[in-house]
């Protein structure tokens, strides 16, 4: 191997991930879909919601028409299904599902490794399971689209992706294969026993240390790529990741709820000069106008996530202070230690949309569009307008009331069904 091949080895994860793995990862292209969508009431989340709507989604699985179901004939061939109220595919801004199993036994629980503190290497794409059936059950109450991936708990657990649910492999499912890093702040990374980290210090100490080892290799393959002659580093998997977060290619998303752990998670990036993304934030309310001024996004944890441990204050409001504030947010379904394990956002927004005042509209915002402007997809997702994806949930009624039922998902005009008719397939 020449230096030159050698410097093209020793790019940084992103880039890695771009030129090898998205290729093989694209989107499997949509069957001939042909669908139209009749509903009451659409809800764009472009504009006001449509009364006697229809959405017209073509072969390519992308939506060719919006607008009054009176102004557009459905073309022959079409696929019809009715509704009382249509939505986009609802966008889970974070959670461990497919990682997270049904059955809630350790083969199907791969969220999580703990024999390292430290392990930014570990790839979202070799743990996926697109065949679990817990990504179907969170499909059939509308949920489309997941960033999903290594959960909390260790200092850096692994990387995250973005997926489809849909699909019988990694290449069906996934879009965005490497997406972020994740990590953890606070006691849920601390560890017993004289392990380390064992306190907020240390925590902090240890993760300074692997950004710093992170910085000089990434200066090292920056020489190697500016001077020819210059051999570059050997092939480190978990500090390229880190390249990738310290270049802005890769969100860092630190999973953080105290005002203390926040406080230190923004110190950090400003000290390293990476993109922050923090994830459950329960007392982000105390640093809302922090959050505003650096324009930081909080993946919020679940309305109705409880309220114990490092979320002892969480609140049913942090949704519409963080809305009120400007603070760009979306709800979780997230990852908790025990059963459910992985929650549907559906219930979080609406327990946000009515408990927690925020309102129909921006608690369905918070689960389409502005969850799909922070993972960067709304080219393609969050909303229901010409040329994205025909990813569309039906509903029989208002979606946040508990009488109501999903009849029915669409993604990218292929349909699935709703929660009445999803098997849940326990033995």
């Amino acid at each position: 191997m020449n230096k030159a091949e050698h410097r093209n080895l020793c790019r940084s994860v992103g880039g890695m991930l771009r030129a090898v793995v998205g290729a093989a990862l694209c989107v499997a292209s949509a069957a001939s879909a042909q669908v139209a969508v009749k509903a009451g009431t659409l809800h764009t989340m472009e504009g006001e919601p449509i009364t006697d709507a229809l959405v017209l989604i073509g072969e390519g699985g992308q939506i060719d028409y919006v607008g009054k179901a009176s102004e557009r004939a459905i073309p022959e061939g079409y696929t019809t299904h009715e509704c009382a109220v249509a939505t986009p595919g609802l966008v889970d801004v974070r959670s461990t599902l497919g990682f997270t199993g049904l059955y809630n036994v350790d083969a199907d629980q791969d969220q999580l490794d703990d024999s390292a503190r430290l392990q930014p290497g570990l790839r979202a794409i070799d743990a996926y399971n697109p065949r679990d059936r817990l990504i179907g059950y969170s499909r059939s109450f509308g949920v489309t689209t997941v960033h999903t991936g290594h959960g909390p708990g260790e200092l850096i657990s692994g990387q995250t992706m973005i997926a489809k649910t849909r699909g019988d492999t990694v290449e069906d499912a996934a879009f965005v294969p490497a997406k972020a890093v994740a990590a953890t702040l606070g006691p849920r990374a601390h560890k017993g026993g004289g392990k380390s980290p064992g306190s907020r210090a240390k925590a902090m100490e240890m993760l300074r240390a692997e950004l710093l080892k992170a910085q000089a290799h990434g200066a090292k393959i920056a020489r190697a790529e500016s001077d020819p002659e210059t051999e570059g580093p050997s092939r480190d998997l978990a500090m390229e990741s880190l390249v990738s977060v310290l270049n802005r290619e890769t969100p860092l998303i630190i999973a953080a709820d105290r005002a203390q752990d926040i406080a230190n998670a923004m110190r950090l990036a400003d000290e390293f000069g990476f993109t922050l993304w923090l994830e459950s934030a329960a007392e982000s309310y105390l640093l809302a106008d922090q959050l505003k001024e650096r324009g930081t996004p909080v993946l919020l944890h679940p309305t109705m996530a409880r309220s114990w441990g490092e979320r002892a204050s969480l609140s049913y409001n942090t949704a519409k202070v963080l809305k009120d504030a400007g603070v760009p947010f979306a709800i979780e379904s997230g990852y908790e230690g025990y059963v459910p394990k992985v929650r549907v956002v559906l219930f979080e927004a609406a327990a946000a949309a009515g408990y927690g005042e925020l309102g129909f509209g921006d608690a369905l915002a918070a689960v389409t569009i502005e969850a799909a402007k922070i993972l960067g997809v709304d080219g393609r997702v969050g909303s229901i307008a010409v040329g994205k994806d025909g990813d569309i949930a039906m509903y029989n009624a208002d979606p946040f009331e508990y009488t109501t039922h999903c009849v029915g998902v669409l993604i990218e005009g292929d349909h699935f069904a709703g929660e009445r008719e999803f098997d849940i397939g326990y033995p």
